[in-house]
Parts: C-alpha cells; sequence; structure tokens
C-alpha cells in the first residue's frame, strides 16, 4: 500500500509493511547460522530497522503511546529502541516514578505496569522493543547517580527478565557509556547475567556504547553478547558509519552488527569541542546516507532517530540539544518514511545473502561525503551499488552470475524504481545516475534476469 505525504514542503512516498505474524515459532529472535545477520527461529530473517523512542516509557501516556507505536509500525520500523530508566528524578505520565527510594532492588509495580502496557501494545503491532533496562548515566559512576552495584544490578536484571520472558524484547544494555573501569564491566556484566537468569536466554541481548564506538570494543567475545551495535554518533554529515561496520564485520568469532545511533534527523551538527550550532541541522538526506553506507558495509540492520522524538518533545518539557517541533509532528517527517523505503528494497531481494564488495568499485569517489559502496550476493545474483550524491562511477559487473543482467535504479528518496538495460555485457562499465547533487543519492541494483526479482 503506497501513499503521498507533505512534508516540510517535500513529497514523500512511503510504504506500509504489514507487521509478522508472531505464534510460538516466529516470536522469538536468533542469531542466523551465517552469523551475519538476525532471524526468527524458524529461520525466516529479520530486518532490525529500529527507531530511537529512548523517552517513551518516561514521556508518553498510554494514548499517545499507542499513537507512536501505531505510526512507528505504519512506516515499517521493526524495533522500539526505549529505556525503562530514563529519568528517575520526574514522574512518568501518571505521576509514577520507576524504583521505591531511588532503588534498582526495589521497582514501583505501577510504573512497570504502565511499561506492560507498551510492551503489549507493541506486540499486538508486529514489533520489538530493544528494552535498555537503564540509561548509562545511573549505572555508571558518573555525575551525582550511584544507584548500581554488582548485586543489586544482577537483581533488577533478573527482575525484568522473569517480567518479560515472552515478551517480544531484545536487551540492550549500555545506554551511551563505555566501559572505563573494572566497576564498570562488573555491573553490566552482572545485569546481563540477571536478565539471562530471568528470562532463561530467550532474547537476543547487545550494548549500546558512546558515540564513535563499538560494543565489540569491550564485549565482542562476551558469551551474552548475540549481536554488536555502534553509535556513530551525531558529529559529522560526512562520517561513513561503513567504516565502523567494516571493523566488527571483521572480528572472528563473527558476530551480526548495526548502527544503533547515527545521527539524527533534525539534531544540530555537534562541534569538535562538544557544542551544538541550532542552524545547522543534520537532515533525511543525511540519514539516508548513514542507512546504507552502514547496511552495504554488512551490518544486519540500522536504527533511525530523530531529535525530536527520540526525547518525546513538546513545548511543555524540558528541551534537550535544541529540540523544537513537537514528537507528534515529527513523526512525519521525510528520514521516517524513507527508512521504511530502506527495508522494503533490502527485503524485495534474499539480502541475507549479501556480503560487502567494494572490490566491485572501480572508480572515485571511494571516500569522503560522496562514496561509493557496494555489496553483492554471495551467489552472484544481484548487488547493490550505493552513490549518495548521483556521481558517476565505473563497477565490475562480472560478478553477477548471469548470462544476461538486469540493471535499475533505484530512487532511495520515494522508492521508485525504473529499468534502464537488460545486457548480455560484462566487465568494468561506467554509470550515470539520473540526477546528481547535494540529496541526489541512487542505488543500482544488478540482477540476474532468470532469478526473476520482483520490482523492488
Amino acid at each position: 500500500m503506497w501513499f503521498a505525504v507533505a512534508c516540510l514542503g517535500l513529497i514523500v512516498l512511503a510504504v506500509v509493511t504489514n507487521p509478522p505474524v508472531f505464534g510460538k515459532d516466529r516470536l522469538r529472535l536468533e542469531v542466523s547460522e551465517s552469523n551475519r545477520y538476525l532471524s526468527y527461529s524458524d529461520g525466516t530473517p529479520f530486518f532490525y530497522l529500529g527507531d530511537t523512542g529512548w523517552e517513551l516509557f518516561h514521556r508518553l501516556d498510554r494514548k499517545e503511546a499507542d499513537r507512536y507505536l501505531t505510526d512507528r509500525a505504519k512506516k515499517g520500523f521493526t524495533v522500539i529502541q526505549a529505556v525503562v530508566l530514563f529519568g528517575i528524578d520526574e514522574p512518568n505520565a501518571y505521576g509514577d516514578f520507576p524504583l521505591h527510594k531511588n532503588s534498582p532492588a526495589r521497582p514501583n509495580e505501577a510504573y512497570f505496569q504502565h511499561v506492560d502496557f507498551i510492551v503489549s501494545k507493541a506486540e499486538s503491532l508486529g514489533l520489538y522493543i530493544g528494552m535498555l533496562p537503564a540509561w548509562g548515566r545511573y549505572w555508571k559512576k558518573v555525575g551525582p547517580y550511584d544507584l548500581f552495584d554488582p548485586e543489586n544490578a544482577r537483581t533488577y536484571g533478573e527482575f525484568l527478565g522473569k517480567r518479560y520472558p515472552d515478551a517480544p524484547i531484545i536487551w540492550i544494555l549500555g545506554g551511551d557509556q563505555n566501559i572505563e573501569s573494572k566497576s564498570d564491566r562488573q555491573i553490566i556484566q552482572a545485569m546481563a547475567e540477571g536478565l539471562q537468569a530471568g528470562d532463561g536466554g530467550a532474547h537476543l541481548m547487545t550494548y549500546h556504547p558512546r558515540g564513535r564506538s563499538t560494543s565489540s570494543d569491550y564485549f565482542h567475545d562476551a558469551e551474552w553478547l548475540d549481536f554488536n551495535m555502534l553509535q556513530s554518533g551525531h558529529t559529522s554529515r560526512n562520517l561513513d558509519n561503513g567504516t565502523m561496520v567494516d571493523h566488527d564485520y571483521a572480528l572472528m568469532p563473527p558476530k551480526p552488527t548495526l548502527d544503533g545511533e547515527p545521527r539524527y534527523e533534525c539534531i544540530p551538527v555537534r562541534f569538535a569541542r562538544g557544542g551544538h550550532d541550532p542552524s545547522n541541522r543534520m537532515d533525511a538526506y543525511d540519514v539516508r546516507r548513514a542507512a546504507y553506507w552502514s547496511l552495504l558495509a554488512g551490518a544486519c540492520g540500522f536504527t533511525y532517530g530523530n531529535n525530536n522524538v527520540w526525547q518525546m518533545w513538546e513545548p511543555e518539557h524540558r528541551s534537550a540539544i535544541h529540540a523544537d517541533i513537537p514528537w507528534y509532528e515529527a513523526l512525519d517527517h521525510p528520514g521516517a518514511f524513507q527508512m521504511g523505503l530502506v527495508r522494503r528494497l533490502f527485503e524485495s531481494r534474499p539480502y541475507q545473502k549479501l556480503a560487502p564488495s567494494q572490490k566491485l568499485v572501480k572508480s572515485e569517489p571511494v571516500t569522503g561525503g560522496k562514496k561509493i559502496r557496494a555489496a553483492v550476493a554471495r551467489d552472484g545474483s544481484f548487488a547493490f551499488i550505493y552513490s549518495p550524491g548521483g556521481e558517476k562511477f565505473s563497477i565490475d559487473n562480472s560478478t553477477i552470475s548471469a548470462p544476461k543482467i538486469r540493471k535499475l535504479w533505484y530512487n532511495p528518496r520515494y522508492g521508485n524504481a525504473e529499468i534502464f538495460e537488460v545486457s548480455e555485457e560484462k566487465g568494468v562499465q561506467e554509470y550515470t545516475p539520473p540526477t546528481s547533487g547535494k540529496g541526489n543519492d541512487w542505488v543500482l541494483i544488478l540482477e540476474d534476469t532468470s532469478a526473476n526479482f520482483p520490482m523492488p
């Protein structure tokens, strides 16, 4: 089902993706046999398309949460990343604090009944909750907070695990903090053990680090870390987050990886010294580049974020990082629709077969903000090549194992595709995207005609 939406002066086509039907054989997520992507327990690939709704539990009432989750499900998201302990000094929408006397060993039942409602609503819509037990400032010895030690971290983890053993949950530890001490590691290790003891190991688990960091820096060999998560951050429009995926992809033993916090739509660009310029904000184009660069480097999914939505900002709330648009209006910013188009493209082909293949690219640009990235199916049946600025490039199409190759241009802004050639010619060829310039990104699709792939 297609529809058009006018947003910030742009017309954006979006696709409503039907949610998966949950059942006993499909609810549980696993790491695939290749250790490169995630799947349901029946082997069906799971495309991790996340949205950072960090303050979902803390800020929204049930009607608002319903509105937010329904919107994200319609736009094709599969995971909502939200934090249980994000604001412990302010109550939730119903006046409930998460903990009694700020003790992780004494959770407030009324608060968690609201969390229960949101988890249940997400399940009804086919969404998973990427649940962070606590934001980093609460477990790490920084600032005024000193809530956790290994003992109560394990207790709290076990409480959560027992509460949601059969729910569509992905555990995400960390919360924008890195491991810098023995105490940090002990607390996270204890929390992970508690979660596993509580849910019997039923859910996947990862770790969300600070910007320009990845979980593999600290926990790649940890038994409890099922897949890696990196945060490429918000400091540069042209940062190729694919290089961070390259790093994780090369590690042994192999584990899936994805960017769990890239540059957000509408966030002011962060200076090297830590300040932000409200007049210079990231846009949908910046978000798209981060998505395609990371996915074609081998990521198993991608997380989108909007600076107004993650904090569920409204005028009556304190603004963080210069939020200035109510969250319910920012839901329809172009980048959110275009993330559904990313998922649609990849799921239109057996994307689990893709492997990064920069050797295909035989010409510039291979660095900087216009870097061409490429990935090819392991059986040679298709390839995706991304051009961020519509620059011409050369590709060795002999890697496509087919007598005839169908060639298409896919428009990441609107989701439309056009066949421009069917050819038997092999070797290095130059391709010129239909348009060029800032915001004119394109995906070249090369594929075996006999595979009979549908139009994306």
